[in-house]
């Protein structure tokens, strides 16, 4: 493996921590605008991650251990300790915010052990602090497992956004890509629009862009069409949950990439950190999938695109079954079928 000049490809942070407050760049109006907003309480950290101020999985749980903090910093004694009791609701009130990410809940557990019956609100500080560099080192680690898999000159597929703005730096399946390209190995970059949302075209895109790594991107429906004319050797995307057989849940559209992949002879890796494995789930048949409004297909911009009476089904992840992942790249190492059996 190569060294990969970080400086260079890991310069985008999401998520803030002030030691007061959370500051998190509302990814709802990237790229157009860069503006940050400032999380004072948990309700507000819950708020941000329901309405996708903040997203992507490992960033999601990041800024949930944080939450806990606040919320414990505002209901501590004069000693600095709190109480289980105290940070009941709040914890309730965050893990109630999205379902389908097991980041989210790995992270308000391990806050909860550190927490205990009662403990030092510096005590959680450091624990959600540690969540996030582990989060970082993992990325980065990750990205040279997944790299050392590809070809030089190699072209790729990504869909949504896995990079810095999911997670605390660098990126999950697009840290992969970045450290392949770091070493030579990725001739071509594509990425998915990804809709309803438009991950990829105003996350990924952009962080290609503020990379200098030369992209391309396309329509979701264009993606069979672009695997066909064999410009792409590998599809990588990031994953929500995870379960033991491999059966993946992403955002929506990564099943019907990997039906085309298979088809056309593409290989499917999936990178993920080893808390996004559901080890409780045998299979991904039970994963809960999120349901959003409808809104969000209706309009494009603010204004509505759709004639008044439309009726609407709007899930926002898929599960992708572990018979069509070649590798699930993990912190942990390379794991292939039957994956974490």
């Amino acid at each position: 493996m190569q060294d990969v000049d970080y400086a260079r490809y890991d310069r985008i942070r999401a998520v803030t921590w002030t030691g007061q407050s959370l500051r998190l760049i509302d990814q709802r109006l990237l790229p157009m605008q860069q503006l940050w907003t400032t999380c004072s309480t948990a309700a507000e950290v819950a708020a941000a991650i329901q309405n996708l101020t903040v997203r992507g999985a490992p960033a999601i749980g990041i800024s949930a251990a944080y939450g806990v903090v606040l919320a414990a910093q505002a209901a501590a004694g004069a000693d600095g300790v709190v109480s289980a009791a105290a940070l009941a609701e709040p914890i309730a009130t965050l893990a109630a915010s999205r379902p389908t990410a097991v980041n989210l809940f790995w992270a308000l557990a391990r806050m909860q052990r550190v927490l205990g019956s009662a403990a030092s609100v510096a005590r959680l500080e450091e624990e959600a602090v540690a969540i996030e560099r582990e989060d970082l080192a993992a990325n980065r680690h990750m990205g040279q497992l997944g790299a050392s898999l590809i070809a030089k000159g190699s072209g790729v597929l990504t869909h949504c956004n896995t990079g810095s703005l999911a997670t605390a730096g660098f990126g999950t399946a697009l840290g992969v890509i970045r450290a392949a390209y770091a070493e030579g190995r990725v001739a071509a970059v594509f990425n998915t629009e990804t809709r309803p949302w438009g991950q990829g075209t105003r996350l990924t895109a952009w962080e290609l862009l503020e990379d200098g790594i030369p992209a391309k991107l396309i329509a979701d429906s264009a993606a069979a069409h672009l695997m066909k004319t064999g410009q792409v050797q590998w599809v990588i995307v990031g994953a929500d949950r995870i379960a033991r057989n491999g059966d993946t849940a992403n955002k929506i559209g990564t099943y019907q990439l990997a039906i085309a992949a298979r088809h056309h002879g593409v290989k499917f890796m999936v990178v993920a950190p080893s808390s996004t494995v559901d080890l409780s789930m045998a299979s991904g048949e039970h994963i809960e999938i999120e349901l959003r409004e409808a809104r969000e297909l209706l309009e494009a911009g603010g204004q509505r695109i759709a004639a008044n009476g439309v009726q609407t089904w709007n899930p926002v992840f898929d599960v992708t079954p572990g018979a069509l992942i070649d590798a699930i790249i993990t912190e942990q190492g390379v794991f292939k079928a039957p994956f974490f059996a």
